[in-house]
């Protein structure tokens, strides 16, 4: 009997995919792996993580004002993104709600603190590595197919699309943090070949899992982040060091999605441009609105960069004009001008292909 039931479920299932419910023209599902910066709540379900944003006043712009688990005063660059598509967001992989067919949209894996190395974020205890997001995906994988089947699974994932957004803390939460054993153990160009040759392997391991489009963000100036420019004693000023890191990074990070393009059988790799966005932010700021480019809107300590947005925090009055919502993060007012640049913009802003170009493929 239980056996009839699950094929009776499945054939509904299939009907009202085939019949009655068929994909819109946009990505029918939607993927999101990475850290704090496109996290919505997974950390709120790890008991022991340090890095949640479950707290007020994060999330004061967001529906109601009731906090997500967002680390920001609104929306993710993904969420607006899914909102211009018009298409569902994913919801986290963590919450027990995300079961049955609510996968059929697309799932986020992102974890505050997670990196590329396992090592990463281990200050915060508990988070998400890039490893352990691709092996929940691949539970995932088996939960949908066992729903659609093989076929339709594999349509869906090759037409989805996935965002990967991952780097910053295996920088502010490894190589540079005090006393680290990885900025012992290597030069800032032997770490740099370390994450890229780690992050080539994690990538293939995803497309052979059935990704076909991806978009994956480089790393911004983590040297202008209110956290980096407090603790190391300067007054308000981007640290160059901690920016050549990042911007090395890039560079190296752009041709290896090129040749994983080249390498993997249909497969796209999209490369978002948030460095030359937030210097363009930092540089013409009454271009973007902002009046304040160097200080968290919610923290405490100098430039409320020392700790993050906890109740009785310094909140500024205009978050508006705020780059940054906390010491790591850009407020919703940033994020909905990076989510129109990769939504629509040109080579400049993301490349080869928009996410709107991509979608259409």
């Amino acid at each position: 009997m239980e056996l009839l039931q699950q094929i009776c479920v499945r054939y509904a299932l299939l009907t009202c995919m085939l019949l009655f419910c068929p994909f819109s023209s946009a990505a029918p599902a939607n993927f999101v792996f990475g850290d704090s910066l496109v996290d919505i709540g997974n950390n709120n379900f790890l008991v022991l993580s340090l890095a949640k944003a479950n707290l007020y006043p994060n999330g004061i712009d967001l529906g109601n004002g009731v906090p997500t688990g967002r680390f920001c005063n609104g929306r993710t660059v993904p969420d607006i993104i899914f909102e211009k598509l018009g298409v569902p967001i994913p919801k986290e992989y963590l919450n027990p709600t995300t079961r049955g067919s609510v996968i059929l949209n697309g799932v986020n894996y992102a974890s505050g603190a997670g990196g590329i190395l396992d090592s990463t974020g281990s200050n915060y205890i508990q988070r998400l590595s890039f490893n352990k997001q691709l092996s929940y995906f691949q539970k995932t994988k088996e939960d949908i197919t066992n729903m659609i089947g093989p076929q339709r699974t594999e349509k869906l994932l090759n037409d989805a699309i996935f965002v990967v957004v991952f780097g910053s803390n295996d920088y502010i939460n490894n190589y540079l943090l005090t006393n680290s054993a990885t900025s012992q153990q290597y030069t800032p160009s032997k770490y740099q070949d370390l994450l890229i040759s780690t992050f080539h392997g994690q990538l293939s391991t995803l497309h052979n899992l059935g990704a076909r489009k991806f978009v994956v963000t480089d790393l911004g100036p983590l040297g202008c982040l209110p956290s980096q420019i407090v603790r190391n004693n300067t007054v308000g000023t981007c640290l160059d060091y901690i920016n050549d890191y990042a911007k090395n990074y890039n560079a190296a990070l752009k041709p290896m999605l090129n040749q994983l393009t080249s390498a993997l059988p249909g497969s796209i790799f999209c490369y978002g441009e948030v460095n030359a966005a937030i210097q363009q932010f930092i540089t013409n700021r009454p271009n973007y609105g902002f009046d304040v480019i160097n200080a968290g809107c919610c923290g405490l300590g100098p430039l409320n960069g020392q700790l993050g947005c906890l109740p009785g925090a310094n909140l500024c009055t205009n978050r508006i004009n705020h780059l940054f919502w906390d010491p790591f993060h850009p407020t919703d007012s940033a994020n909905a001008i990076l989510a129109e640049r990769f939504f629509s913009g040109g080579p400049d802003a993301i490349s080869p292909y928009n996410i709107q170009q991509l979608v259409s493929m």
